[in-house]
């Protein structure tokens, strides 16, 4: 028994034992399956976006008022209720599980539409060959399916526009170096992935639902939808998974309490008087930010009462007493409002390019190479644009930028904005110039009543189209990132989901805009006759404002601070004695 015992320790000190390999989780072959989800539910989306008042106004015999209105809140839901999305996202469940529950709903919404499309007694009798006044639209029952299957759709879709990129990002440590230039790289190829969606969806969806049936378009959105949530699933093995920290808004609240309960406080000259957590206090990890000189009234929140009497203590609650880095996440949100705001009206730019691209198409000639192009396929144009444009902005103008200014990214992500504001207000110039051809070739044809295509291709529309294409890649890109990247960890989807509130206010206002103009104009677009319109002096009107906005845009963002990388502190449980409590002047 000695001998084997002997013999069993000699082989044991032979064999060497490795320590298990920890799974590498995160980086670019997480990011590629967020890629493949996006482009898909994209896929889908974007082919109702630019289809939909054909099925409201030829299946659903909407009045072509009440299909333009119908379609304007459909999309401005969609982006705005991504608010809800992200705050679920960072409040109660991770990005990965919201992304899922999300698609679901969504594909929820077109099965509704794909039923309804199939079934002729869910829809009303068509209007082709019958008098206008014996025209019946969609009932009661027929519209509560049509809206329940859009607002399902548009639910789910908010979700996963807060949540997927966020998960994405996420894949990316932003506090380390090399990975650092690799989460503006994703950015890119998020919107990479985006466009190659849009382009399926504006030419073969659209195809298939103009000439195979409404039933079949909004089922293979559905299957795409589905293996959009497929693809998340997936990569569940290889993501980095955020840790809900709690609800953003209500600890925002509690700044505003405490400091309006403090309001009487004298403010502390030194940052180091003001409260924040200790990491003995803390005992979990969380990140720590740095006080800023910006909005002083707000430090009040941090303001400890003290009392003469030592034997006296006084409690301090959550909504009495708030942490520097508390404080600072809400100073963060306060100073990302005015970047929004100064690019909502360039959206708005996008939707009536959206709407009346399309009607102009509708009277010249579109025809290419003997084949002739559906009206809804004509964002095809910026969206190809967008496609070459893209892998060049990555691969050579960020490496030549980043040598020259020495920014990872080569340009700041608010320069990013600001190049893409410009871009607008040029495409809309460009557009007056496009619209006055137009109209040009109707009087030398004597067309200007006709209602047969003008001899002018669509094609000249490339312009204005291509240039906001350039446009749209430079804000939203910039947008997506300026907002996850400045936004503290407890709020990375709902900042998020921030910058898709700049394309649900333009939806919104666009609308607004025009009745305004028509008041005030005299009906510049009140004919429904383009010919007769004035609509190249209304995107000249747009591209004057547009400069106007881009100055209180270049305002906003000359007074906005970055966070500063260094300053964010990461402290973990027991990690002890080199980890600072107190805030740090900047």
């Amino acid at each position: 028994m000695v001998l084997s015992a002997e013999l069993f320790q000699d082989v044991s000190r032979d064999i060497k034992v490795e320590p298990k390999r920890e799974r590498r989780l995160g980086g670019n072959r997480a990011a590629l399956f967020v890629f493949a989800a996006e482009g898909l539910e994209n896929m889908a989306f974007i082919c109702m976006a630019v289809s939909l008042v054909t099925y409201f106004y030829g299946y659903m015999n909407f009045s072509l008022t009440k299909s333009a209105t119908t379609l304007t809140n459909f999309m401005g839901t969609s982006f705005l209720v991504a608010l809800f999305g992200g705050f679920i996202c960072d409040t109660y469940m991770t990005r990965f599980k919201a992304c899922v529950l999300f698609g679901c709903v969504e594909f929820m919404g077109y099965g509704l539409l794909t039923v309804q499309a199939h079934f002729h007694h869910l829809r009303p009798s068509p209007c082709k060959g019958v008098s206008p006044d014996q025209c019946e639209g969609a009932d009661g029952s027929q519209a509560a399916i049509l809206f329940a299957g859009l607002y399902l759709i548009a639910f789910g879709t908010s979700g996963v526009k807060a949540s997927l990129p966020s998960l994405g990002a996420d894949q990316f440590d932003e506090n380390d170096p090399k990975e650092a230039s690799r989460l503006s790289s994703f950015f890119n190829w998020l919107m990479f992935s985006i466009t190659i969606g849009a382009i399926l969806g504006v030419t073969v969806i659209v195809w298939i639902s103009t000439n195979q049936g409404w039933d079949l378009g909004f089922g293979v959105s559905a299957i795409a939808v589905l293996l959009a949530i497929f693809f998340a699933s997936m990569g569940k093995s290889l993501y980095r998974n955020n840790v809900p920290k709690g609800s953003p808004l209500t600890s925002f609240a509690q700044v505003f309490v405490a400091a309006i309960r403090n309001r009487g406080l004298p403010i502390p000259e030194k940052a180091e008087d003001l409260h924040e957590i200790h990491d003995k206090d803390a005992g979990v990890k969380r990140e720590i930010l740095p006080w800023t000189d910006q909005f002083r009234f707000l430090d009040r929140a941090a303001i400890a009462k003290t009392t003469n009497d030592a034997s006296t203590s006084i409690s301090h609650g959550p909504w009495r007493l708030c942490s520097v880095t508390q404080i600072e996440q809400t100073k963060i949100l306060i100073r990302m409002l005015p970047i929004i705001l100064s690019t909502v009206f360039m959206n708005t730019c996008l939707a009536q390019l959206q709407t009346f691209s399309v009607q102009q198409s509708i009277t010249m000639d579109t025809r290419v190479f003997g084949f002739q192009v559906p009206g809804p396929s004509l964002p095809v144009i910026p969206l190809l644009f967008m496609f070459v444009l893209i892998p060049i902005y990555e691969r050579v103008f960020v490496p030549l930028a980043r040598k020259i200014t020495g920014i990872p990214t080569g340009i700041r992500q608010l320069q990013r904005v600001g190049v893409g504001l410009v871009l607008s207000a040029i495409s809309m110039a460009v557009a007056g110039v496009v619209e006055t051809s137009r109209k040009s070739v109707a009087v030398e044809h004597n067309m200007v009543d006709s209602t047969e295509p003008l001899p002018m291709s669509f094609l000249w529309l490339g312009f204005q189209y291509a240039i906001f294409g350039a446009a749209d890649m430079f804000t939203l890109v910039g947008l997506l990132e300026f907002f996850y990247a400045e936004s503290s960890a407890g709020m990375k989807s709902l900042s998020t989901a921030i910058s898709w509130c700049s394309l649900a206010f333009g939806y919104f206002l666009s609308s607004v805009v025009v009745e305004v103009v028509n008041k005030v104009t005299g009906g510049w677009l009140a004919n429904n006759n383009l010919n007769r319109d004035k609509l190249n002096y209304f995107y000249w009107l747009l591209a004057g404002i547009s400069i106007v906005n881009f100055g209180v845009y270049l305002a906003c963002a000359s007074w906005y601070r970055y966070k500063k990388r260094g300053e964010v502190n990461q402290i973990e449980n027991g990690g002890g004695g080199d980890a600072k409590g107190k805030a740090q002047m900047v």
